[in-house]
């Protein structure tokens, strides 16, 4: 089984956000797009040579990602959609997202809090009792993964259960139920850990708060105001739109071995996890997550978004697929990279590295440590 780094790099940072990201429905707005020329051939060329070499070094079926700046914009795609086949992936295909879904699951707490709905100081405990540090871990504290509620991803019985049955539905009670009981990890707020556990609770949370279904209130509230219609939450549905891509994983297999992984059900991860979207959606989402104010300015973790190296974004794994999403403020260049395969190499995920390498392209490149982290910390797989 794999093992999360610790990481003492990442000290979350509780930021006040309330009120910058889509304070309400009609507050928002799609950001204003691009214009549509092309980046210089000699870059573009660079581009591709980066999907093209890491796809070859770290053995990953495929890989869609662009790269879009105010002197212009890019998309490219290596290798094939299906491991084994020969059809090369397109642009506008389906993917799951992983952990990109936190920062959609936090958009919403932070927009219920500016609207008055909710208090990012409220205990855990006023909504789902019964957790660890249930009166003494805000909301604040499970969106910035200082809560000390431990990750029932992490938790052998979740791992057993999930990986010997791959097409089981769990409901968010029965996520919460691994870690109920559990002694916390530390006091609440006094150190980070990244626990898929505090992005279920605050989904929940939110389905109490508004008295309707998460997928619900992620469309009226995001998905519609900003015009992102290729992305979607299956509720505990193994089913993705098409056209979509297989992607493979080596998750409860053999050593050396992989398997698709493509329609595992995705419900054991509800809102840490099951978003499914595509690479222009994903343009428009990073750029609106980075252009908000207040967003932090330290590499660090806080409220749904993690900095690293002035790169604002979040990563995500799901069995089967590998996601980036990181806008750089200074140069206003976002960069979203999507692979089918959570397989990592020496440490790093795939769609990581990848945008390691168009990072350090466009000029504006991340550490190794960092571009390691970025797939070992912000990820939702059962072996966290």
């Amino acid at each position: 089984m794999r093992s999360r780094r610790a990481g003492a790099l990442f000290l979350a940072f509780a930021v006040a956000l309330a009120g910058t990201a889509c304070s309400s429905s009609k507050k928002s707005g799609k950001p204003k797009e691009l214009p549509p020329t092309s980046l210089p051939p000699n870059q573009t060329a660079q581009l591709q040579k980066v999907l093209d070499d890491t796809r070859s070094q770290l053995g990953f079926p495929g890989v869609i990602a662009g790269v879009w700046s105010p002197t212009g914009s890019w998309t490219g795609v290596s290798g094939v959609a299906r491991q084994g086949g020969a059809k090369p992936p397109t642009t506008d295909m389906h993917t799951r997202i992983g952990s990109v879904t936190k920062t959609f699951t936090v958009t919403l707490v932070v927009q219920l809090a500016s609207d008055g709905k909710l208090s990012l100081d409220d205990p855990i405990g006023k909504y789902v009792p019964g957790v660890p540090n249930a009166q003494s871990a805000t909301l604040r504290d499970l969106a910035n993964m200082t809560s000390g509620i431990p990750n029932y991803a992490s938790e052998e019985p979740f791992q057993r259960a999930y990986l010997t049955n791959p097409s089981m539905v769990f409901t968010p009670d029965q996520l919460v139920f691994f870690v109920k009981g559990q002694p916390p990890s530390f006091p609440a707020g006094t150190k980070f850990e990244y626990s898929d556990t505090n992005t279920v609770l605050l989904g929940m949370v939110i389905e109490k708060v508004t008295g309707r279904p998460f997928a619900d209130v992620l469309r009226a509230r995001i998905l519609t105001p900003l015009g992102l219609a290729q992305t979607s939450f299956p509720a505990a549905s193994a089913a993705i739109p098409d056209p979509h891509w297989s992607g493979v994983t080596n998750q409860g297999q053999y050593e050396g071995s992989t398997v698709d992984a493509t329609n595992w059900n995705p419900s054991w991860s509800f809102t840490a996890g099951e978003v499914i979207s595509t690479l222009d959606d994903l343009h428009t989402w990073a750029a609106y997550l980075g252009t908000q104010p207040n967003r932090i300015t330290n590499s660090a973790y806080g409220l749904g978004v993690r900095v690293v190296d002035g790169w604002v974004g979040h990563a995500g794994e799901m069995p089967g697929f590998s996601t980036v999403i990181n806008y750089e403020p200074s140069s206003k260049t976002t960069i979203v990279v999507l692979v089918n395969s959570d397989v990592p190499v020496n440490g790093v995920a795939p769609a990581p590295a990848v945008f390691a390498g168009l990072a350090a392209a466009v000029g504006h490149p991340v550490s190794a440590d960092a571009s390691r982290d970025a797939g070992d910390q912000t990820k939702t797989e059962p072996t966290t």
